[in-house]
């Protein structure tokens, strides 16, 4: 098992597969931003398969294919395969803006994907165009439709409120899902890059507290994957809230992951600076005991919290550079 210094065990990797996309939204990618990873500099296929088969042999049992939008890169499906192949990988998911989505559900599912989640900030066209960038809206649905058809069951909406522009959209957002089947989960915004760093978040414990009698919601003990959503269930069981809450309410203590940028660093932690490269080992052709060894030095690294409300400006990459 990976153990870190504070006797986490760390048993989930994202995996950036690009940091572009499509979209602008603004907690992650600034207007006008261009300073992408160069292709050249990507991890191939082969050693991204070797990264995730290392971490699985030390447990590693959850693994999340990340963006920038994942689904820009060419052929991932054929990743997906790969991945879903290797011995002691138990879950593997997607996060996705939904634009691409309905191009690739069926081969994705058919490839191994076991889970899907899918960011929609509103149900308003105006507010995600406002969001976003673009008026991606119809791309979106159409998506949701074309995977809940491939078998991509209980797929989570990501929605991050924001104060002033979609705060008043969480509702009709949950009688959404509520119709749809899908789980919601609402994530405070963090101020990473220069965009996160402008915006306001907000306090999801208070809004739990006015939506818990309206549906009422009790703490659920499911697991809903790997992350750090604490999940709400609503009495009939036909709704379920997940937060997740690194400002008003940080889960450093019991967090159980690390994330490997498109370029093959290793990052231990979205709101601090820990990091080791990975891609010179590879290059090398490093021995499969080196390339652990490394994992296990990194992981060592991994510092006790982050310092978000602290020091929200700290954080200069953006969240596409890192991996969502």
């Amino acid at each position: 098992m990976l153990i870190d210094r504070f006797n986490r065990r760390i048993d989930y990797l994202r995996i950036s597969v690009t940091d572009k996309c499509d979209l602008r939204c603004t907690y992650c990618i600034p207007q006008g931003f261009t300073e992408f990873e160069k292709p050249a500099n990507w991890l191939s296929f082969a050693d991204i398969e070797r990264v995730a088969g290392a971490f699985a042999r030390m447990g590693v049992s959850r693994f999340r294919l990340t963006g920038g939008e994942p689904l820009l890169r060419k052929n991932l499906p054929e990743l997906v395969a790969r991945l879903a192949a290797l011995p002691g990988v138990e879950d593997l998911s997607l996060t996705t803006n939904g634009t691409q989505l309905k191009h690739f559900a069926h081969d994705l599912r058919n490839a191994g994907l076991n889970r899907l989640n899918v960011s929609l900030d509103s149900l308003r066209r105006e507010c995600v165009q406002e969001i976003s960038g673009k008026d991606s809206f119809d791309k979106v649905i159409d998506s949701l439709q074309v995977a809940r058809d491939a078998g991509f069951e209980r797929i989570k909406i990501n929605m991050v409120p924001l104060p002033g522009v979609n705060t008043g959209d969480i509702e009709d957002m949950v009688a959404f899902c509520i119709a749809n089947g899908f789980i919601l989960r609402l994530i405070e915004v963090m101020p990473m890059g220069v965009s996160g760093r402008k915006l306001e978040y907000f306090n999801l414990l208070e809004l739990i507290e006015n939506l818990r009698p309206k549906y009422q919601l009790h703490e659920s003990q499911r697991v809903y994957g790997g992350g750090p959503a604490k999940y709400w269930e609503s009495v009939d069981g036909r709704f379920t809230l997940g937060l997740i809450t690194p400002r008003s309410q940080h889960f450093c203590a019991t967090c159980n992951r690390v994330r490997m940028s498109v370029d093959g660093t290793l990052y231990l932690c979205l709101g601090q600076e820990q990091s080791m490269a990975l891609k010179p080992l590879l290059l090398a052709d490093c021995s499969e005991a080196q390339l652990e060894d490394a994992i296990q030095r990194a992981v060592d690294l991994k510092p006790e919290k982050h310092e978000f409300n602290e020091q929200p400006d700290k954080i200069v990459r953006i969240m596409a550079k890192t991996g969502g």
